[in-house]
């Protein structure tokens, strides 16, 4: 919206004028505006002072910035709710890449994980899908554990503002936690220096990708759980 080259003061002034009686014509030669601009701020400030004049201004700024951080979160609510099983799959892909495959991802029984996306994900990757009993979260419970952890050190803690600053929080949180944060499981190592110590995985997932190993015969299995190479999500 283009700005009024008047101040608030200057409106008021002129307003103030014309209460004493000086003609709108004669205030529009003066201050070289049109009498539609007269009668409009006459609408809008007529009877206020200046410091009225400010509180105004004040709250149609106030206002214009609450309109924008709804827009901009109804975006981010539409953007947040977007993962589908499509994007979890392409997720998983990287994390074979980098990780090995596992043989069996334990996971609820949200929408993303219940998706044909995921179930013909499951078959091509030849990898077991588990799905825990539904309202039975601690079924697994070391994802459990990791989000209330996320929970308690940075989602309970953070009021954000927009989706990107949402992103750049859980970004570094996810670096601490890998890099820089040692963990007792894995005998006072950070995940990444644990990590390290397998580094034939990703040669051995780079090798089954490019096809150098026969593909087994494709099944999925939702009824066992294994408690061999396992990935938990959820």
């Amino acid at each position: 919206m283009r700005r009024s080259r008047f101040s608030e003061e200057q409106i008021i002034g002129i307003l103030k004028e014309r209460e004493s009686g000086v003609p709108v014509a004669e205030l529009c030669r003066k201050h070289g505006v049109s009498d539609a601009s007269i009668y409009k701020w006459k609408a809008k400030y007529g009877g206020m002072d200046v410091s009225d004049a400010k509180r105004l201004k004040a709250l149609e700024d106030e206002n214009a910035k609450l309109k924008r951080m709804l827009a901009e979160a109804m975006l981010d609510n539409v953007a947040l709710k977007g993962l589908s099983g499509m994007r979890v799959a392409r997720g998983l892909d990287r994390l074979i890449v980098e990780r090995g495959k596992p043989k069996m991802i334990v996971s609820d029984n949200g929408t993303e994980f219940t998706s044909n996306a995921i179930l013909t994900w499951a078959e091509k990757a030849v990898v077991e899908w588990h799905y825990i009993a539904p309202g039975k979260p601690m079924q697994n419970g070391f994802i459990e554990s990791f989000n209330g952890r996320l929970r308690d050190e940075l989602l309970n803690e953070t009021l954000f503002s927009s989706l990107a600053q949402a992103r750049a929080a859980l970004a570094n949180w996810r670096a601490d936690y890998n890099t820089s944060r040692p963990h007792t499981q894995i005998d006072w190592r950070t995940p990444s220096e644990f990590a390290a110590t397998f580094p034939s995985r990703r040669a051995l997932a780079l090798r089954q990708m490019t096809g150098s190993t026969p593909t087994p015969d494709t099944v999925v299995r939702q009824d066992k759980t294994n408690t061999g190479n396992e990935l938990r999500t959820g």
